[in-house]
């Protein structure tokens, strides 16, 4: 069958089986390998990508059902050579360890700071409690969605000494 959707800005029309689960659409047909196949099953949240603005387990999702639909991946957060804040609050804060859980997170986490631009730790949590990290504690990825709430235009990492910029996020996040 043949589906045409728009992802992150660009249209896309392919034939595919019916069948075809979002994620491998978007991996294998589309060559977006940000987001990641994790569970299959939506327990753990590392496959989420926003369908319409809103976030879904794509793993879930045929590809047929975004037919007509805007999809938006974590290669979708960058914007003209500019990282999103949430990028830059991984970076800064350390939110990340595999990567693995890493473009879930921080689609979940844009999703949050859109509806939501001041949020408490408690709804950071809340937030991100679909998706399962197998490597940290959490702390550093809620440190980081703070620090992109906190820096909603936060310059690029090519626009600074990434290391400095790092240096001084992670002072105020622990101030």
């Amino acid at each position: 069958m043949q589906i045409t959707m728009t992802v992150n800005d660009h249209e896309y029309t392919r034939d595919v089986e019916p069948r075809m689960l979002l994620i491998h659409f978007l991996r294998d047909e589309l060559g977006l390998t940000g987001s990641h196949w994790g569970c299959d099953t939506s327990n753990c949240g590392m496959c989420v990508v926003w369908l319409d603005a809103v976030p879904v387990k794509s793993c879930t999702v045929l590809a047929a059902m975004a037919n007509g639909r805007q999809v938006r991946t974590v290669e979708g957060l960058e914007s003209d050579g500019q990282l999103d804040p949430v990028q830059e609050g991984f970076m800064a804060c350390h939110g990340l360890q595999c990567g693995f859980c890493t473009p879930g997170m921080m689609m979940t986490a844009r999703w949050l700071l859109d509806h939501n631009p001041d949020p408490s730790e408690q709804e950071i949590r809340e937030a991100i409690s679909g998706q399962v990290c197998r490597c940290t504690g959490y702390v550093n990825i809620v440190r980081a969605i703070r620090w992109a709430a906190e820096h909603p235009a936060a310059l690029p990492a090519s626009s600074a000494n990434s290391d400095s910029a790092a240096s001084s996020a992670s002072e105020e996040v622990s101030a």
